[in-house]
C-alpha cells in the first residue's frame, strides 16, 4: 500500500480539475475543436483524480458539465465497453477495456523498446525499483517500472503522474533543459507539500535543480513518498535535449540518501547515457 501522503502538518492538496478540461480555453475560437470529444477525455481523467467509481453527480461536478450531458457522455461511453456501471453502488468505474488506450500508445514505443534491456540490468544492478518517465506539462508520467524484489512499500503503476518539481526524475528532466525553460516550468507548477520532505520554495528548487545539472543526475528525498529515496538522470534525444529520466528509488530501511546516491549515481549515468545512445542510434537508423 502506498504510504500517506498527507500529515496533519502537510498542506492541503490543491484542487484541480482534469487536464482536458482545464485545455478547454485552448479551443475557444477554433472551428475544428470537438468539445464531444473533450468531455469525454475528461471523464477518463476524472476517475484517475477523483477515484475508482464515481456516480453522476461527482462525474458531473468533477468535468464541469451539466448532469444531463455527463450523462449522455457515461451511457455513450457504457455502450462502448469503456465504462461499466455498478447497480448496487449506482457508480461508474472504468472498463478493462479503457486500457487499451494507454496500450496504443505504449506498444511499439521506440524508447521503452530500446531501453527495457539497460533498465532490467539497472534494477538487477541496484537491486531496487527502476522507472522511466516522460515529460507531460509539469509532470512525469510513468511508462515503464521495474520494481525491487525486496519489499517495498509504493505502488507506482504506468501511467501515474508526479510534479518535475520535487521527484528526482522531474529535476533530472528540468535540468537538461536550458535554465530559462527549466525556470518557466518551476514558475507554472502547482507546488505543494505531498511530505514534510517537500521543497516548496521556488529559489531552492531552482538551486536544487542547478545542482542536478552540475553533478549530472537529481535527487529527491522523501518529497513524493515519505521513505522514498530516489535519483534520476535524463535521457537525450538525438537533439541533445531530453525526452524522458530513468530512476532508481530506494527505501530509507535499507539507504541514505548520501548512501543511494554514492552507491548506485555512476550505474544510473551509465544506464542514462547508453539509453540515450540507442534511441539516437535507431532514429538514425530511419
Amino acid at each position: 500500500m502506498p504510504p500517506n501522503r498527507r500529515s496533519s502538518g502537510d498542506a492541503k492538496p490543491t484542487v484541480r480539475k482534469p487536464r482536458a478540461f482545464k485545455k478547454a480555453a485552448a479551443g475557444k475560437g477554433d472551428p475544428l475543436y470537438n468539445q464531444s470529444v473533450e468531455k469525454a477525455l475528461a471523464i477518463f481523467e476524472a476517475f484517475g483524480e477523483k477515484g475508482r467509481a464515481l456516480n453522476l453527480g461527482e462525474i458531473a461536478l468533477a468535468t464541469a458539465m451539466t448532469k444531463s450531458s455527463a450523462q449522455r457522455c457515461t451511457h455513450t461511453l457504457e455502450k462502448l465497453g469503456y465504462l461499466h456501471r455498478d447497480l448496487q453502488l449506482k457508480r461508474w468505474m472504468l472498463s478493462p477495456r479503457s486500457l487499451s488506450l494507454a496500450n496504443a500508445y505504449l506498444m511499439g514505443h521506440p524508447l521503452i523498446e530500446q531501453a527495457t534491456t539497460h533498465l532490467v540490468d539497472l534494477n538487477q544492478a541496484s537491486g531496487e525499483s527502476v522507472s522511466l518517465s516522460e515529460p507531460d506539462d509539469t509532470d512525469m508520467v510513468y511508462i515503464a517500472r521495474f520494481p525491487s524484489r525486496k519489499r517495498f512499500f509504493i505502488h507506482m503503476p504506468v501511467g501515474h503522474r508526479l510534479p518535475m518539481y520535487c521527484t528526482a526524475a522531474g529535476r533530472a528532466y528540468l535540468s537538461a533543459l536550458p535554465p530559462d525553460e527549466a525556470r518557466l516550468i518551476v514558475r507554472r507548477s502547482v507546488i505543494r507539500k505531498f511530505t514534510p520532505m517537500t521543497t516548496t520554495d521556488p529559489e531552492r528548487l531552482l538551486a536544487l535543480i542547478d545542482a542536478a545539472r552540475k553533478a549530472g543526475y537529481a535527487w529527491a528525498d522523501q518529497e513524493a513518498y515519505r521513505g522514498d529515496l530516489t535519483i534520476g538522470a535524463a535521457i537525450l534525444g538525438v537533439d541533445g535535449r531530453p525526452i524522458a529520466a530513468v530512476n532508481i528509488s530506494g527505501p530509507t530501511s535499507r539507504w541514505s540518501m548520501d548512501e543511494l546516491r554514492n552507491a548506485m549515481s555512476s550505474v544510473l549515468l551509465q544506464t542514462a547515457r547508453a539509453a540515450s545512445s540507442g534511441i539516437a542510434s535507431r532514429l538514425g537508423d530511419r
